[in-house]
């Protein structure tokens, strides 16, 4: 491995990056993220609550958090890098299921589903895709798609493993080990990576300072600055920007709102026993690896425009097949096409983001879009189980599903092919 001095990045550096990345997104996305809804059925028996009440505490808390704290967390990105705050998410997401393990009043849910949403904005995504774009270049597309294995294996796994422990245990027991989990596997992880490639151990512990080292391709140094008319508020007013956000809002709200309602679905309204909703559950999960993997392969090869397109389609043609939940091919049909449009949804936006708009202010341009993508991941899922309380079937909620995702898949078509030349500049030194 290279040292922290090294004027170019080793290969084993760059691993251990993406390795990190792996892991923190495997504990924070995979294991908290998709692992909490497999309990939802639980707090709906145990404690009588409705499914617009077990939905809104990850609604109410990506309302509070993400408008407050979602630019914060991007502006802290930019300026004090993304490790630091890797460390406080990993503690508070694991933190949070072990509190929703022993809660006991529906004040305790809000709280420590509040807490949760922290951890994900903090150490979620939004550090892992600037660490991931200071070490990569050429290769960033399959860096992500390996990174974000992570949270095909966590959320692949996550539903056997509860399965499994709730069988053993209960669904409290369950949940608190879920959350020593995350703190024991990512944090030494994130404890130990560096910042960005050459720059000295000193600058990331103590200094405030602006300047930053460039960031660094597999076979030349490339560093990317901002014409003088190009900052953030340049960005944010042009077409390209919302178009992109809205795409990506519309992605979410549709990955959110059938994430949230499946086992609820296939455990109280079709009657699939535990170990069945675990399995097909796991499945989209372990599709979605696949689904990684072939679009960060697409993405490095083709338009990034053009990958995103085929990923929000796969999302809007998925919905349909839940109608059709009593055949059990239906089932495993809408497992393996949701599974590799959810395993794109996450890995194209920073991709993007960065081809169009440069990686000068990635950190704080991410910060936007993943806090409207947080709205829309709230919203989404509870006006989903309202619909489903006053109806009495899912019915109207998965045609809204539908509709957001053919939206999303418009705006998506509607980018421009190239980036404003006028945003950024490469230079070469």
């Amino acid at each position: 491995m290279t040292t922290s001095n090294a004027t170019q990045p080793g290969t084993g550096a760059r691993f251990q990056v993406a390795l990190t990345s792996f892991v923190v997104l495997f504990s924070i996305v995979g294991l908290a993220l998709y692992g909490l809804p497999l309990y939802y059925d639980f707090f709906v028996r145990d404690f009588g609550w409705s499914r617009t009440q077990v939905t809104s505490g990850n609604a109410l808390s990506k309302l509070v958090v993400g408008p407050l704290f979602g630019f914060v967390a991007g502006w802290c990105v930019d300026r004090f890098g993304p490790r630091r705050l890797m460390l406080a998410g990993i503690l508070m997401a694991g933190v949070a299921l072990i509190g929703l393990g022993r809660m006991t009043a529906l004040w305790m849910f809000y709280l420590f589903y509040l807490l949760n949403a922290l951890g994900y904005v903090c150490g979620g995504p939004l550090p892992n895709q600037v660490l991931l774009s200071r070490w990569f270049d050429a290769a960033r597309g399959r860096a992500m798609g390996f990174a974000y294995l992570g949270i095909g294996v966590g959320g692949a796994l996550v539903p056997l493993v509860s399965a499994s422990l709730v069988a053993a245990f209960g669904w409290r027991i369950a949940l608190q080990v879920l959350g020593l989990l995350i703190i024991v596997l990512a944090l030494p992880f994130a404890y130990a990576v560096r910042e960005s490639p050459g720059v000295e151990d000193a600058r990331l512990k103590g200094s405030r300072s602006d300047e930053r080292a460039p960031a660094r391709s597999d076979d030349h140094v490339v560093a990317r600055r901002l014409q003088p008319g190009g900052s953030i508020v340049a960005i944010l007013r042009t077409q390209a920007f919302y178009l992109l956000a809205l795409g990506s809002m519309c992605s979410i709200a549709a990955v959110g709102g059938a994430n949230q309602h499946l086992k609820l679905y296939l455990s109280l309204d079709r009657g699939y026993s535990q170990g069945e909703a675990a399995r097909i559950i796991s499945l989209v999960l372990a599709i979605s690896i696949a689904g990684r993997l072939l679009m960060g392969w697409l993405a490095d090869r083709m338009a990034k425009k053009h990958v995103m397109l085929l990923i929000y389609l796969l999302v809007a043609v998925s919905i349909p097949l839940l109608f059709l939940a009593a055949s059990s091919t239906a089932m495993y049909a809408f497992a393996v096409v949701f599974g590799l449009g959810l395993g794109g949804e996450y890995l194209i936006i920073p991709l993007i983001a960065a081809e169009m708009f440069g990686v000068n202010v990635l950190g704080r341009l991410l910060g936007v879009v993943l806090t409207a993508d947080g709205v829309a991941e709230a919203v989404s899922p509870m006006l989903v189980g309202y619909l489903r309380d006053v109806g009495g079937s899912y019915r109207i909620g998965f045609y809204w599903l539908m509709l957001v995702a053919l939206t999303g898949a418009a705006s998506v078509a509607a980018l421009p092919r190239h980036r404003d030349p006028l945003l950024t500049v490469e230079v070469r030194s």
